[in-house]
């Protein structure tokens, strides 16, 4: 096996998940010489380190400003991420500039994501992210049948550090009654909306929340142009989608920490961030009582990751416990 391999197993297990523990350097060699195959020098595992960290595919992750190494967090779909870009200058990307403003562009959308996350963990619903069928590789229809995330808002059930144990009366209530004992929001994310792209948020979020219980729209910045708010509104109540807005602009997102430091804040952190959400309901969602399932079975067939949410649904039924999805 070669070094990256090796380094690119170990570092998934070694590594912590929150940038605050990260491990420097030297401590780092030594926790991978005790696992380690074959003899390496500190300059080669230093230099691994360093075009690793660069690498967005790998495990390890370098602290923006100070020293040590983190597990870096599950990439954002790339896909949804490139569309958003594209969208942002009217299909032509390359005006975006060097790749550093790129890489700004990324980030923020990857904060917005972070930001959404704790949102639905506050709020008590439980997040499912469709990843590989938006990878960089995917065909580009897929933006038409997923989101980027899926809220499950399992209506009934106690809280507890373990996870959320289920209502056993409830559940018997749905059955009879032929309801999944949980709803599906389909949720698109963007950093902003225009005049040019707007349409094309709206109809990709309807599209992509056919087969669940109801779709949105959630935007990061507020609409202050009127006349896109009103034209917004309008198609959005038309196709009975939910648009919400989070009152962050993007000079807000650049001052927020890094996506990773977002997900892994402590309930303090977690309650400082919200504070800074200017939360506003543009228009509200139309909510179906019953899921598509004509729509999901097709999905299903080719897309393993609605297997996978399947699975999750359908296992936390039967063992009357929800715990969060874990990629």
């Amino acid at each position: 096996m070669s070094l990256r391999s090796q380094l690119s197993d170990l570092l998934a297990e070694i590594l912590p998940t929150n940038p605050n523990e990260a491990i420097k350097g030297t401590e780092l060699i030594r926790l991978l010489r005790m696992r380690m195959n074959g003899e390496y020098s500190d300059a080669s595992l230093r230099y691994h380190f360093s075009v690793m960290s660069c690498d967005p595919s790998s495990p390890i992750a370098k602290v923006e400003k100070g020293q040590g190494y983190y597990k870096r967090g599950v990439a954002m779909p790339a896909l949804s991420g490139a569309q958003e870009l594209v969208a942002m200058q009217q299909g032509r990307l390359e005006e975006l500039g060097d790749n550093n403003a790129i890489d700004q562009a990324m980030l923020r959308l990857g904060k917005f994501r972070a930001i959404i996350r704790k949102y639905a963990e506050t709020s008590n619903l439980f997040t499912f992210e469709f990843r590989e069928s938006l990878s960089a590789g995917a065909p580009l229809g897929n933006l038409w049948k997923f989101p980027e995330m899926i809220l499950v808002d399992w209506e009934q059930g106690d809280f507890s550090e373990d996870g959320l144990t289920l209502d056993p009366a409830q559940l018997a209530l749905k059955k009879t009654l032929g309801l999944p004992p949980y709803r599906l929001s389909s949720i698109r994310m963007r950093v902003e909306t225009t005049h040019d792209s707007f349409r094309e948020d709206l109809f990709q979020t309807m599209s992509a929340s056919l087969w669940t219980n109801s779709g949105e729209l959630y935007l990061a910045g507020a609409i202050t142009d009127e006349s896109l708010g009103d034209q917004v509104r309008s198609l959005a109540t038309q196709f009975g989608i939910g648009v919400t807005t989070f009152g962050l602009s993007p000079q807000d997102l650049d001052d927020l920490p890094h996506p990773a430091q977002i997900e892994n804040a402590i309930d303090r952190e977690t309650e400082a961030l919200m504070s800074r959400l200017r939360i506003e309901k543009i228009s509200s969602h139309q909510a179906k009582t019953h899921l598509n399932w004509d729509s999901l079975q097709a999905l299903r067939n080719d897309h393993p990751e609605m297997n996978q949410l399947l699975a999750w649904l359908g296992g936390s039924v039967e063992s009357g416990k929800v715990r969060g999805f874990q990629v």
